[in-house]
C-alpha cells in the first residue's frame, strides 16, 4: 500500500476513528522496540559450561604424514 493511499484512507475517517487508529500505530511501534531490544549477554555467563580438553594444542592423528 502507497503512502498517498494510506493517508487518504486515514484522513477519511472520522476524527475518533483517527485517534484509535494513532493508538494503535503507537502500540505497534512500542511492541517493534520491544522486539528490536534483545537481552545482550552478561560477560561470563557461560563461564563453567564450556571445557577444552588438556590435549587441545597437541597434532592431530589425522595430519602426521603432512608434518
Amino acid at each position: 500500500m502507497e503512502y498517498i493511499q494510506l493517508y487518504t484512507k486515514i484522513n477519511s475517517l472520522p476524527n475518533d476513528i483517527k485517534s484509535e487508529v494513532n493508538d494503535f500505530i503507537d502500540f505497534l511501534m512500542s511492541k517493534r522496540k520491544k522486539e528490536i531490544k534483545k537481552k545482550k549477554p552478561k560477560f561470563g555467563c557461560a563461564k563453567g559450561q564450556i571445557f577444552i580438553s588438556a590435549d587441545f594444542d597437541e597434532p592431530l592423528d589425522d595430519f602426521n604424514e603432512y608434518m
